[in-house]
């Protein structure tokens, strides 16, 4: 009976981006090209609204059917509304960078509150166990986690590919390790509505909402994944290698040159792609190929025993990290 749960997201969520696509025409929601685009023709935002409405109405469900406990669903709901509606009001009108940031970081200790912070975990064979500084880490990893997929969220259908490809593989491995797999699985339904309007040539753009949410929310996964087990905590970072990676390495790179990092840029090693290529799609499909084929099996050994965590980590990384500096990921651009 809760398998039915996953078509019934998937449908919502293709429904509402429809409706959510009528609203954004009506109203003049729409991302014109610029210098610093991806994209060439006048799309709708606010799309992502569509992945929050259901994934979040799956988990009330979920919690009404006892499923799922409390703590778990009022971290993902009070966090992830918060971050949405912060997003879906800067979808509208403007907001400043440093109240967008405020409201990151209440939407992150919102969560921490239920989550009860970092859990001690083991990283090159060493246990350690932050404390109340671990709260202040998580903090930012959750602010990092909401940002970071907010600035990867620049072609067509990648974001979405993304978080789909992440959803599956960590489905599987919750139910290889024994795990309820529900909150992955359904969030991958909710963007797999959304993607039918997304996927290359858009329709919609995901728009802020439903990017900071998406972030925000496999954060919170991976800090409720470390109570479980530090290796399911490294196999969450290892499967968000993709986007974790050109993200850090195109802001480090930007910020050793000086500028200034919170505005519009389109110097990650994905546009460089999308450029040399001179398509969206096949640097999209690159990202799904990348995170089934490459980081779900290193994650799979780290999450079963085999493989320790910050070994796994860094095995992972490191061709992705030769990927991002081979498509220039912070370089120079003409504009």
């Amino acid at each position: 009976m809760l398998w039915l749960m996953f078509p019934t997201v998937v449908v919502t969520s293709l429904l509402l981006t429809w409706g959510l696509r009528r609203y954004a025409l009506a109203n003049s929601l729409i991302d014109q090209p610029n210098a610093r685009s991806s994209h060439t023709i006048p799309t709708p935002r606010g799309g992502g609204v569509a992945i929050v409405l259901s994934f979040l109405g799956a988990l009330i469900v979920l919690f009404f059917l006892g499923v799922l406990p409390m703590r778990s669903v009022a971290a993902l709901i009070g966090a992830g509304s918060f971050v949405a509606l912060n997003g879906f009001w800067d979808d509208h009108v403007h907001l400043a960078a440093r109240w967008r940031l405020l409201g990151h970081f209440v939407a992150a200790f919102w969560a921490l509150y239920w989550v009860d912070g970092l859990a001690p975990f083991s990283l090159f064979g060493l246990n350690i166990e932050l404390g109340l500084f671990g709260y202040v880490i998580a903090a930012f990893f959750l602010v990092w986690m909401l940002n970071l997929y907010n600035f990867m969220d620049g072609i067509d259908g990648i974001a979405g590919v993304e978080a789909i490809s992440v959803c599956a593989g960590a489905t599987l491995l919750y139910w290889l390790e024994g795990e309820a797999p529900w909150e992955p699985l359904l969030l991958g339904g909710a963007v797999l509505g959304f993607l039918w309007w997304n996927y290359p040539p858009a329709k919609i753009f995901m728009g802020d909402a439903g990017s900071g949410f998406l972030g925000m929310t496999f954060g919170i996964f991976a800090l409720q994944a470390a109570w479980i087990s530090s290796n399911l905590f490294f196999a969450w970072l290892i499967l968000l290698g993709v986007f974790i990676v050109d993200a850090t390495l195109t802001l480090i790179r930007r910020l050793l040159r000086g500028e200034k990092v919170y505005e519009a840029h389109r110097s990650h090693a994905y546009q460089f792609a999308s450029r040399h290529y001179k398509r969206h799609l096949p640097v999209t499909l690159a990202t799904a190929i990348i995170t089934l084929g490459w980081l779900l099996p290193v994650a799979f050994l780290v999450a079963d025993g085999k493989l320790e965590g910050g070994v796994g980590l860094l095995i992972a990384y490191t061709p992705l990290f030769w990927l991002a500096l081979k498509f220039q990921a912070g370089g120079r651009t003409d504009s």
